[in-house]
């Protein structure tokens, strides 16, 4: 079972993912970039396995560069907050 099946998973990936990387010391310019080049990767390679990254694919998809940035940085608290 891969972690984009479930959208609780997938939230505590990242948030995992995010916790290890804020420990090594990577500021929030780096989590930043990373975290669009990740929405980027979905958006283009990955099929979405849920409702909710189906809702955030299309949205990506419509958004402009700064929009994508936005989302991805939205997704980032999103996870900080729940962890």
């Amino acid at each position: 079972m891969s972690v984009l099946d479930n959208w609780d998973q997938w939230k505590d990936f990242l948030g995992d993912r995010l916790n290890q990387a804020q420990h090594e010391g990577m500021n929030e310019n780096v989590v930043s970039d990373v975290a669009y080049q990740v929405g980027e990767y979905l958006a283009q390679q990955v099929e979405p396995k849920n409702e909710q990254e189906r809702v955030l694919a299309e949205l990506w998809k419509v958004a402009d560069e700064g929009e994508q940035h936005a989302i991805a940085n939205m997704m980032v608290k999103l996870v900080r907050n729940e962890g």
